[in-house]
């Protein structure tokens, strides 16, 4: 199960996610995350907080919207990923790849 909400403050999208995302719930993550750039929106924020998994499905969305920001001229932001959150991203090397930030508002100023 996944709740996912979005926001905007100025030109950047908030995207919060509550639950898991595993190979099942990873569309629905993905389609969340593109949306906002469907209705122009090139910089994105994604808090993690409440994410309680995260599977290579989940990491697939993740870096497929990443490189869909850069490519517009835009970038994806992470906020505050939950420990196993941060663990699979030390893993699989993308916590050098995203800059990550301890606030929601930290990363909407980054911009």
């Amino acid at each position: 199960m996944i709740e996912i909400s979005t926001s905007e403050h100025g030109s950047v999208a908030v995207i919060e996610v509550k639950g898991r995302v595993d190979s099942v719930t990873a569309p629905q993550f993905g389609e969340a995350l593109s949306t906002p750039m469907s209705s122009g929106f090139r910089h994105l924020v994604l808090d993690l907080q409440q994410v309680d998994y995260m599977s290579s499905a989940g990491l697939r969305e993740l870096v497929n919207v990443y490189k869909r920001a850069n490519k517009n001229a835009g970038d994806l932001r992470l906020v505050q990923p939950s420990e196993r959150v941060q663990e699979i991203l030390e893993i699989a090397g993308l916590d050098s790849v995203f800059r990550i930030f301890p606030t929601q508002m930290d990363a909407i100023g980054s911009f």
